[in-house]
């Protein structure tokens, strides 16, 4: 390339327009000690809500004894973890009141089934007695789907559903265990309006 030519070049390069994007100055890069607190804070929170579900769920499940049976579906269990003994009703059962035909029967059953045995609890919810409502494992096995299988209480019917142990309960029919030695042995809700609650102290 000749001088002209390099002369040419020259010129046209310097009068050719500059994109203001050209020239803008760079930003900064921020170092990591720059990084706006904000974004701590967030991670903090989300940090403390994780630990925090994590407790909460870890408080729904716990071990312990059974100390005492109150009726055929609800039990006293010492945490292994310190405490006073937690009232625990079974989740998915509906067993006889005490004062109704069946009611001592189901209590020694669960009696049998769990008095004095380590057991592991999932707590669901609350009643409107304030009971605890969870499901009872012993040695692995669940208590409420025993109770029902063995024709001592009834899966707890909501509405149109069936209830969680509809197949035990059915086995328990067809065997004519426990209470379904009768056809149609009465349920205790129907108990409970005709006659009320028992009076029989329950703890």
């Amino acid at each position: 390339m000749g001088p002209t030519m390099h002369g040419t070049l020259g010129l046209s390069l310097m009068s050719a327009p500059v994109s203001p994007l050209a020239v803008a100055p760079a930003r900064p890069v921020r170092r990591c000690s720059e990084v706006r607190p904000s974004a701590a804070i967030l991670l903090a929170v989300v940090l403390s809500g994780l630990f925090t579900a994590v407790d909460a769920q870890a408080e729904k499940r716990f071990t312990g004894v059974v100390t005492h049976v109150s009726d055929g579906d609800t039990l006293w269990v010492l945490p292994d973890s310190g405490g006073a003994p937690r009232k625990i009703r079974l989740d998915g059962v509906d067993a006889p009141e005490l004062c109704q035909r069946g009611g001592l029967a189901s209590r020694r059953a669960l009696e049998q089934a769990a008095l004095n045995h380590p057991v592991q609890v999932q707590v669901r919810r609350r009643d409107d007695f304030e009971r605890e409502v969870a499901r009872v494992h012993v040695d692995g096995q669940d208590l409420g789907a025993r109770l029902v299988r063995e024709g001592q209480a009834w899966s707890y019917r909501w509405r149109r559903a069936a209830g969680p142990y509809a197949v035990e309960e059915e086995q328990a029919r067809l065997a004519r265990r426990g209470l379904f030695v009768e056809a149609q042995p009465e349920r205790p809700r129907d108990f409970r309006r005709r006659h009320g609650p028992c009076l029989t102290p329950t703890r």
